[in-house]
């Protein structure tokens, strides 16, 4: 999510070789800015939430099917751990792996969807669970 004194994001799609605001309160405030104007864009592919819901349900089932942990978030943590997706902190001359964050902020999707392929085999070599087998399930 944006900072508070920062403006949110314009996303916009890409015609040919011209960006488009994507929703009309992005082009709205595309047509804010003065013509002939520079304007700095930073280009970053978008999160898809729908991917991101997907991991959590998946996550929650695996939760309840093993009781592998007391809740879908604790499962995270370790999954973050199991599949390297940490950050090192130095403490008392130690290296210390802590889980990273895979917020929409820190994580792009081809990323995302490098570290959800990672907890998909994780979890399936760990709990015998996929995908797959919750679908038939339910």
């Amino acid at each position: 999510m944006a900072k508070k004194s920062e403006t949110p994001p314009i996303y916009v799609t890409r015609r040919g070789p011209n960006l488009t605001g994507e929703m009309q309160a992005d082009r709205d405030r595309i047509a804010e800015i003065p013509e002939g104007e520079r304007i700095r864009v930073e280009i970053r592919t978008g999160r898809v939430p729908k991917r991101l819901a997907f991991y959590w349900a998946f996550l929650r089932n695996v939760v309840e099917a093993t009781h592998c942990a007391p809740n879908e978030k604790i499962l995270h943590q370790l999954v973050k751990l199991r599949t390297g997706h940490t950050d090192d902190v130095i403490m008392g001359g130690y290296v210390i792996k802590v889980p990273a964050s895979i917020s929409f902020e820190n994580m792009d999707e081809p990323t995302f969807v490098r570290f959800l392929d990672s907890a998909i085999e994780f979890i399936a070599l760990e709990f015998g669970i996929t995908p797959e087998s919750v679908e038939r399930a339910a």
